[in-house]
């Protein structure tokens, strides 16, 4: 059967996935100050981060429309399945939802599924890739859903980031926390919980302390790892995200681990220096 992944931009896409039409990136748009940055191939993350650097503002982002989701499942594929970030961070499920209602009251014989990833990031794109292997392993539609909601509630997200400020000024972490942090040098290791909210785990002082107790939450979550594929995402730190790499590969055997830079929504959230893990 013929299939199609729709991932918003959240989800960082594989290298070889860019030229396939059998995936599509549905952008979300990026709003720093006045200026509004659609978060697609054009995407300048070096430039970005200036601009949140420079803006007193805090950056803010608005999800696709259910009319750019329902574009983008207007294909010739018979299976359509979108995965977006998680439902309690941003509207973009609800939205590919609706696109879904809406294309189905036209093409009622068409099959598409959303996924609410109840992650973001690499989470998105692990899940992508779950799909991809269900679909060329021969799995029916219902197949398919049904073993990727699945491994979505065995999923497991962690993230430690050298700067709290779009977390603190977007709500997901209170102004008192993210002050004393930022003044005693604290690096809260945070993760997702069951329903795809944000939690924290743990914290230490500094970013390397952190990592080392962020890696220590990996293993302790992660049975049976060695059937697993593992995903890091940083935000323009590629030395940090290696090291990370090379410390969870001592503590535990992977299928295998995929290392991206971070794209625009990610790169908004997770800040300079930020970096995350999926499994």
């Amino acid at each position: 059967m013929s299939y199609k992944i729709v991932m918003d931009s959240c989800g960082e896409l594989l290298d070889e996935w860019k030229n396939d039409d059998r995936f599509e990136s549905v952008p979300l748009t990026l709003m720093v100050g006045d200026d509004s940055i659609i978060d697609d191939e054009t995407f300048d993350q070096k430039s970005f981060l200036e601009k949140v650097a420079a803006c007193p503002e805090c950056p803010k982002s608005a999800c696709p429309s259910p009319e750019r989701y329902m574009r983008a499942y207007q294909c010739g594929a018979e299976h359509v399945y979108a995965v977006t970030l998680s439902a309690e961070l941003s509207g973009s499920y609800n939205s590919a939802v609706l696109g879904r209602n809406l294309y189905l009251e036209e093409q009622e014989d068409k099959k598409i599924h959303v996924f609410n990833s109840r992650s973001a990031s690499v989470g998105e794109t692990l899940i992508a890739l779950k799909i991809q292997e269900c679909e060329e392993a021969g799995m029916s539609f219902e197949e398919v859903v049904e073993h990727v909601e699945t491994y979505i509630s065995e999923q497991h997200t962690f993230f430690v980031l050298e700067n709290l400020e779009t977390l603190r000024k977007n709500g997901r972490l209170s102004t008192v926390k993210a002050l004393v942090a930022n003044a005693l040098k604290i690096k809260p290791v945070m993760g997702s919980t069951d329903e795809g909210t944000i939690c924290q785990l743990d914290q230490a002082r500094g970013m390397n302390k952190a990592l080392v107790k962020m890696v220590e939450h990996v293993v302790a979550k992660t049975a049976d790892s060695a059937g697993k594929t593992l995903a890091i995402s940083h935000c323009n730190c590629a030395a940090r995200a290696q090291l990370l790499k090379e410390a969870i590969q001592e503590r535990i055997e992977t299928a295998r681990i995929i290392v991206l830079d971070t794209a625009g929504v990610s790169s908004m959230y997770a800040n300079d220096g930020g970096v995350i893990v999926v499994i």
